[in-house]
């Protein structure tokens, strides 16, 4: 079957090392289901791991994607949940939980197999390019916002890096939920897009808000630290599931968060509970992912250099 896949890791040229070509099928294993591939979104994760950032050489080669929807055996329609083994279901015991591509092949291609447990119904209202944009960065945003940061219809949210796909994602959810969302962006052209998808304001990065807010939703990391800390409020809550910028800042602020007592959550992913939420969310609202380009399969490269450069907004698609 045709696949996107990792063949070297380099950390330096990580596109170096994918490959498009033919792969073996997922072979069948008790308690998993093989998924007919339908679409598959491209994420920072990929990319890390075309760095070797969680995938050892050793499980080379690998099939790349960890977002998926598409059909099962009996013709379903059906949506992936990433996180392999967040509950043992059809892994061992003594297995830590991982997600898609860290230990098992994955959704660029004709098929993926994964647990059952993981396979999760499509909402009729969406489509399978739309679904397949849920489980990461979707589901990233919604457990930061939700879960996570704790917001309430009312509150005000801070978005660092407005385009990328987590942020894009909370601010259009923020906006849904009632929120009142600020973003930042380096870009004129992405702080427009920012307020036309629900933004309040949109600002360039360490801009000071018009008012200090309840939570930040940070996933750009040591580029913009600093200013996610100095724009809470006194007890707000600083979310961050990621750090493409780096992850050491010049100023950690530890005065300011331990006087302000100021509370800083790791996120990482969602469970499966929060993304049937999420579907369910999107199904009943109305809300659609913000999709910047859906590409075919064999052009995953052209996706993951306009990835890699940052000059998109929103999430590229792949379709099988």
């Amino acid at each position: 079957m045709f696949a996107a896949y990792a063949a070297r890791i380099d950390r330096d040229q990580p596109l170096s090392g994918l490959e498009l070509g033919e792969r073996p099928a997922p072979e069948a294993r008790p308690g998993w289901v093989t998924v007919n591939v339908k679409a598959a979104s491209l994420n920072h994760h990929d990319l890390w791991s075309l760095r070797g950032v969680g995938l050892d050489a050793d499980k080379l080669p690998m099939i790349l994607g960890c977002d998926a929807a598409g059909t099962d055996q009996d013709g379903n329609e059906v949506v992936l949940h990433s996180v392999i083994g967040q509950s043992g279901h059809g892994v061992g015991p003594d297995e830590p939980r991982s997600i898609l591509t860290e230990r098992y092949q994955g959704t660029f291609a004709e098929q993926v197999t994964v647990p059952a447990w993981n396979v999760l119904r499509k909402p009729a209202g969406l489509s399978f390019a739309e679904a397949a944009c849920m489980p990461t960065a979707w589901l990233t945003a919604y457990r930061m916002l939700f879960t996570n940061a704790g917001v309430r219809p009312g509150d005000s949210v801070l978005v660092q890096g407005a385009g990328g796909g987590v942020a894009t994602a909370a601010i259009v959810l923020g906006k849904a939920a009632g929120l009142r969302v600020f973003a930042t962006s380096r870009d004129e052209a992405k702080r427009k897009r920012a307020v036309e998808l629900g933004a309040v304001e949109a600002f360039p990065p360490g801009a000071r808000l018009p008012q200090r807010v309840d939570a930040v939703i940070e996933t750009v990391g040591a580029a913009t630290w600093s200013h996610s800390v100095k724009s809470l409020r006194p007890g707000g809550t600083l979310v961050i599931s990621g750090a493409t910028s780096g992850d050491r800042p010049a100023h950690a602020e530890l005065t300011r968060i331990f006087f302000l007592e100021l509370k800083v959550v790791g996120s990482t992913m969602g469970s499966k509970d929060e993304l049937e939420d999420l579907l369910s969310f999107c199904a009943t609202t109305g809300v659609r992912p913000v999709i910047e380009d859906v590409l075919p399969l064999d052009r995953a490269r052209e996706g993951f250099e306009r990835l890699a450069s940052g000059d998109l907004f929103g999430k590229i698609v792949l379709t099988v």
